[in-house]
C-alpha cells in the first residue's frame, strides 16, 4: 500500500508538471465590473440593439421578448448603460465582478486524500489530475485512469473509469462529459462528485453497487483543459477551446458546436471567430471535439453505450435532444420527458432546487454541432441528456464555493433516478 501511494504521489506530480499552457497575458481583471439581469419585456430588439452597440458580453446570449439578458458592464461604460437601458427593469447579479471573482478562486489547499474535502472549495486544474489519481489509489481493484486524446495545446484530456463486480469492459458503459465551457466550474466539481460518491459508497450502498455492478463508467470531468486553465491563469469568463482561427485575431472554438451532426444547419451557432459559440471552419476541426467523438465511438462499439451526460451551467435545465432543432424530437421522447420528470423531482426533493426539463432547443436555444446530439444519433447511445446545472442568475457562472457539495448531492439524485428507471 506504502508503494502504491508513493507511486500515485509520482502520477500526480507528473500529471502536474505535464501541463501546457500559453504564454501568459495579463489577467483580466473585472473590478468594478457589474452583472445585470435585465428584463427584455416587449422591446428585445431594442435590448440587443444597446448591448451591441456598446459592445457588451452577455452570459446566456440575446435576450427574447418576455425573456431577459445577463449583461456584463464595466465601469467605464456604466453609466452610458443606465442612460440608454432607462425603463427596463434590472436586477442586480454581481455588485462587483471581481470580488465575487476572487472570493471564488480562494482555492483550499488539496489535502492529498479524495475526501469529501475535496467538495468543500474549487481548484487549480494540476489538483484535479492529482484528485483523479488519488482517487484510483483509494479504490485500484476497480477502477483506472483513461484519456480522451489531447487538447489543442497537448494537454491530456484525462478521465477516471470503473466498473463492478463483473469487471472491465464488460457492462454498457456511461459517459459524462464536464467542462466543455471553461467557465462552468460547477460542472466540473459535479462530474468528480459523481465518481468520488459512486467509488465511495460501492461497498456500503447496495443501491450504488447495483448501478456500478450494472455499468461501467467513464467519466471526464474536464474536456477543454485548455480553455480551463486559461480561466485559472488570465480570463476567469473564458467559454472556448484556445485555438487560433486563420484570418482573425480571435481565439478558440466552441467545441459544443464542432460535432460533426447538423453542424452545417443555420440559427444554432455562430460563424464569427469572435463569438463565444463559433462553430469552427469546419466540422470537427477542434481537436478536441475530434478525440471526444473518437472516445465515444470506441466505447461504443466495445461495450455499448448506455447513457451520455453532457454538464453545462448555469439555469437548472435538464434537457433531451435535439439541439439542432425545435420540431423533431427523439423516437422515445415520451420516455425521454417521463425520465427527465423524474429526475427533477429527485432533484428538487433534495434542497428544494427547481430544474425545468424538456428538449434542448425547445427549453433553452437551437444548438447545432452538439454532443448530446451526436451521441444519440451518430454514436448510438442509448440515452443522451445534457443538465446546466445551478444557479438560475443570482450567481451565473461565478457561483459560490459553498454551492458545490449541494450541487453535487441534488446531482447525484438525478442521476440516480435515471440510472434506477432507464430501460
Amino acid at each position: 500500500m506504502k508503494s502504491l501511494s508513493i507511486l500515485t504521489a509520482l502520477l500526480g506530480l507528473a500529471s502536474a508538471t505535464a501541463i501546457r499552457s500559453e504564454p501568459r497575458p495579463k489577467r483580466t481583471s473585472y473590478d468594478g465590473y457589474k452583472v445585470l439581469r435585465v428584463a427584455a419585456g416587449d422591446d428585445a430588439a431594442k435590448l440587443n440593439k444597446i448591448i451591441a452597440d456598446l459592445d457588451l458580453e452577455t452570459w446566456k446570449g440575446a435576450a427574447k421578448v418576455g425573456g431577459h439578458a445577463d449583461v456584463v458592464i464595466p465601469p467605464t461604460k456604466l453609466a452610458a448603460f443606465k442612460a440608454q437601458a432607462e425603463g427596463f427593469e434590472t436586477l442586480t447579479m454581481h455588485e462587483d465582478l471581481g470580488v465575487s471573482i476572487s472570493n471564488e478562486s480562494g482555492f483550499q489547499a488539496y489535502a492529498g486524500s479524495a475526501d469529501q474535502t475535496w467538495f468543500n472549495s474549487y481548484h487549480a486544474y494540476a489538483d484535479h489530475l492529482t484528485f483523479l489519481n488519488d482517487l484510483v489509489a483509494a479504490h485500484s481493484n476497480q477502477s483506472e485512469i483513461v484519456t480522451s486524446g489531447t487538447s489543442n495545446n497537448g494537454n491530456t484530456i484525462t478521465g477516471i473509469r470503473f466498473w463492478g463486480s463483473a469487471g472491465k469492459g464488460v457492462k454498457p458503459a456511461i459517459v459524462f462529459h464536464g467542462t466543455v465551457h471553461a467557465r462552468e466550474w460547477i460542472t466540473t466539481m459535479v462530474a468528480e462528485y459523481q465518481a468520488w460518491y459512486l467509488l465511495n459508497n460501492y461497498g456500503s450502498d447496495a443501491t450504488v453497487k447495483s448501478f456500478v455492478d450494472k455499468y461501467e463508467f467513464y467519466i471526464f470531468p474536464i474536456v477543454n483543459p485548455d480553455g480551463f486553465i486559461f480561466t485559472q491563469t488570465t480570463t476567469r469568463l473564458w467559454r472556448k477551446n484556445r485555438q487560433t482561427n486563420s484570418g482573425s485575431s480571435c481565439i478558440g472554438r466552441d467545441i459544443n458546436r464542432n460535432w460533426p451532426i447538423q453542424w452545417s444547419a443555420s440559427g444554432g451557432a455562430s460563424t464569427s471567430p469572435c463569438d463565444e459559440d463559433y462553430k469552427g471552419a469546419k466540422q470537427s476541426d477542434a481537436p478536441e471535439t475530434t478525440a471526444l467523438a473518437a472516445t465515444l465511438n470506441k466505447i461504443k462499439a466495445a461495450q455499448g453505450l448506455k447513457l451520455f451526460i453532457d454538464w453545462h451551467s448555469y439555469s437548472q435545465l435538464f434537457m433531451s435532444p435535439y439541439g439542432y432543432t425545435c420540431s423533431a424530437v427523439p423516437a422515445k421522447n415520451t420516455e425521454y420527458q417521463a425520465l427527465a420528470k423524474g429526475a427533477v423531482a429527485a432533484i428538487k426533493a433534495v434542497h428544494g432546487t427547481t430544474f425545468n426539463y424538456g428538449p434542448i432547443c425547445s427549453t433553452i436555444y437551437k444548438t447545432t454541432g452538439s454532443s448530446v446530439d451526436y451521441a444519440l444519433d451518430v454514436t448510438g447511445a442509448d440515452y443522451s441528456f445534457t443538465l446546466e446545472l445551478r444557479d438560475t442568475g443570482a450567481n451565473g457562472f461565478v457561483l459560490p464555493a459553498a454551492q458545490i457539495l449541494p450541487s453535487g448531492v441534488e446531482a447525484w439524485a438525478g442521476l440516480k433516478y435515471l440510472l434506477a428507471n432507464m430501460q
